[in-house]
């Protein structure tokens, strides 16, 4: 098993681009469902993730094509075989169970496994199947599968959302788009991922208004086309290099980097001590004279702080001086790196959903272990200002949602290293 080792090497300096956003592009390839048409994406980035959902969509009998350097991705589903997604390809990744809602609008029936993806929480369906229930859908749950049946087809109807969710939002708006009238939904999610969603939806004609505020409203229509659509920035990946230069001084630029996406998550760096400044390629981050300051941090839906951004948050908090307060209220077990921080030195109490990080002088390097996606990450980041050698093992994680991290940090100047089992 592939491990990365890092060695502590001072300030970083130089440009990191940034690539389409892996959790828009995951929603964005099930949208093909819907239509016979083809539908090609644009700015793909090059994740297992990606190469997940192409399995998954090929074994329903979609044609699926990867053209420059793997970039582009051209998909068609005019002849589809099947209406089951299945376990073995399902629970490698959360986001397989985005072909309900598509499956269900077009062909009035699917079979779909409950998910998998990083142990970070039950992550239930329950928000997924109440807003397709609410549309008319008949679903059960046997054997680990949701099957889920339409033979009249969707409904428009209003929905009010439990809680937030994203997955959610997404499949009710895909199943809406060929409903019959007009759905209203309330207490959507609003991130970027969704918005972007749906202007690829509207380019393939589907009628949507209110993407990225709390209530969207679909219009359905009888058929959809096919587009071509660029997958928008990964805010995620663009947050986790902004964190890169915070933690090892510097000063790096990340080309496709814009303020919008990661609005909550620049002003905690603003109070930390980290200035961003915008570019015209991107967004350009330094950490100003001294130590980076304590700070507190809660995630929330955006607008607010991601939680995707939580553990390598912390990896910066480490070294602060003072001390920040974690507060993690999306996904219960999101703390799983704190452990491996501390094995490097760190100084972290984790009382349920929150963890309380007393900030340290230095980290020292150790070998340390990934628990899922974005703690990987975040262990590399400790291990570029840690005193001494990191080995990361378990990278396998990192493979889902960062393309080529090593180049990356290594184009401004970080010492890391990728060693192959």
């Amino acid at each position: 098993m592939d491990s990365i080792l890092v060695t502590g090497n001072g300030a970083l300096s130089g440009q990191i681009p940034i690539a389409g956003a892996k959790n828009a592009c995951l929603t964005l390839m099930p949208a093909t469902l819907l239509s016979e048409e083809p539908l090609t994406l644009t700015n793909a980035p090059r994740l297992s993730d990606i190469k997940t959902m192409t399995a998954l969509l090929q074994s329903l009998g979609a044609e699926v094509s990867t053209l420059q350097d793997g970039q582009v991705i051209a998909m068609s589903s005019h002849d589809l075989t099947s209406h089951t997604a299945d376990y073995e390809i399902v629970r490698k990744m959360r986001a397989s169970n985005l072909v309900l809602g598509p499956l269900l609008a077009r062909f009035g029936q699917a079979v779909v496994s409950l998910p998998g993806g990083c142990a970070i929480g039950a992550r239930p369906m329950d928000l997924h199947t109440e807003g397709l229930e609410a549309l008319g859908a008949e679903i059960e749950l046997k054997d680990g599968y949701l099957h889920a049946s339409a033979p009249r087809g969707l409904t428009g109807a209003v929905h009010e959302m439990r809680f937030a969710s994203v997955g959610a939002t997404e499949n009710i708006v895909m199943a809406a788009t060929l409903a019959k009238g007009t759905t209203v939904l309330k207490n959507a999610a609003r991130e970027p991922e969704i918005v972007d969603l749906v202007e690829c939806l509207r380019k393939m004609g589907a009628q949507i208004s209110g993407e990225g505020t709390s209530t969207i409203e679909i219009q359905g229509v009888d058929r959809l086309h096919g587009a071509t659509h660029q997958v928008v920035t990964d805010r995620i990946e663009l947050g986790t290099y902004m964190l890169a230069p915070a933690i090892c001084g510097g000063e790096v630029e990340l080309l496709g980097g814009r303020l919008s996406l990661v609005g909550a998550f620049v002003e905690k760096l603003d109070a930390a001590g980290i200035d961003v400044e915008e570019t015209a390629k991107g967004l350009k981050v330094r950490r100003r004279n001294g130590r980076v300051q304590a700070v507190d941090v809660t995630t929330e839906p955006f607008p607010g702080f991601p939680t995707d951004l939580q553990a390598q948050m912390m990896a910066l908090l480490c070294t602060a001086e003072g001390t920040s307060v974690l507060e993690e209220k999306i996904f219960e077990n999101r703390f799983m790196h704190a452990p491996e921080l501390t094995r490097m030195g760190a100084r972290i109490d984790v009382q349920g959903g929150t963890a309380t990080v007393t900030g340290v002088d230095r980290l020292k390097g150790a070998p340390v272990m990934a628990t899922d996606l974005r703690a990987s990450v975040s262990l590399i980041l400790a291990g570029l200002a840690a005193e001494g050698e990191t080995v990361v093992s378990r990278v396998y994680h990192l493979d889902r949602g960062y393309e080529h991290v090593v180049q990356k940090l290594e184009g401004v100047g970080a010492k890391i290293e990728r060693i192959k089992s």
